[in-house]
């Protein structure tokens, strides 16, 4: 069960993502590699959906997933903690006229039990390291099993606890970077625009773990894991052709120990029994 500290804590995050969410998607549109993140987490989850999937997404930010599987056909419920990313989202299903296919909810994924719309849902998915804002994974990961009809999926973008670029930073000097992961059962400090609030680490295998007697695991791969992290500016620009063969070996090995375990996230997804 979500503790106080714990929600607080969501809720720090989400005063800092809201103060962000109307510059976010231009800082995201203009970054080669979040872009390419982004298709491969559409195209891991759209290898697992049937056509008109009822999703319920957590964490949805300003909604560009949440408009992208609209326009593909999906029913999506989008939720969120931050009342500034569900304005932005409300205002994107206006202008792209998807009123038919995506419905929201102000709702922490700390506090599913209280959902107004209960599904049963075919797919929960969470993008971009949403849950890593919790210390408390294991209690949001058992509540997902009420909300999914037997058969469903469950797919997460999560931060695990080692990542080889960033450890790779040491070298040059970014020794705070490079470091941040390790010892961090505890949770680390984190900052947006001054905001501060926790974030914590989890591996695959802890994941795993928490969900083996409800569900049976269909895929893991690394994400970024030779494709550098978004952060890493204008590497792509800067160097096409090498940006292009990354992308070829992480294609390639995405799937493969240990570069499914160590990039910048990887994608997990399981089938509910």
């Amino acid at each position: 069960m979500s503790t106080p500290a714990d929600y607080a804590n969501e809720l720090c995050a989400a005063h800092a993502f809201s103060m962000q969410a109307p510059v976010f998607d231009k800082l995201y549109a203009g970054n080669t590699i979040v872009q390419y993140k982004r298709q491969r987490v559409r195209a891991h989850l759209e290898q697992l959906l049937s056509p008109g999937s009822h999703i319920l997404e957590l964490n949805a930010g300003t909604g560009d997933d949440a408009i992208y599987l609209a326009q593909q056909g999906h029913y999506v419920h989008a939720t969120d903690i931050s009342a500034g990313m569900q304005e932005q989202l409300v205002q994107k299903v206006k202008q792209y006229d998807v009123h038919a296919f995506v419905s929201n909810e102000l709702c922490s994924y700390t506090a599913l039990s209280t959902l107004k719309n209960r599904g049963p849902y075919d797919c929960i998915f969470s993008n971009f390291a949403g849950l890593n804002c919790t210390g408390d994974l294991d209690s949001v990961l058992s509540s997902f099993y009420k909300l999914l009809r037997p058969g469903g999926i469950v797919v997460l973008v999560m931060l695990p606890k080692f990542c080889l670029w960033e450890a790779l930073l040491v070298f040059k000097g970014k020794f705070k970077t490079a470091t941040r992961r390790f010892f961090s059962a505890g949770g680390r400090s984190a900052k947006i625009d001054g905001a501060a609030f926790t974030c914590w680490y989890y591996s695959p295998r802890y994941i795993k773990r928490q969900v083996k007697q409800q569900y049976n695991l269909l895929a893991l791969e690394g994400l970024c894991t030779f494709v550098p992290p978004s952060y890493i500016e204008h590497f792509a620009e800067r160097y096409p052709r090498l940006f292009a063969f990354l992308c070829k070996l992480e294609n390639r090995y995405k799937k493969s120990w240990p570069w499914k375990n160590i990039g910048d996230y990887y994608i997990i997804s399981f089938l509910r029994k």
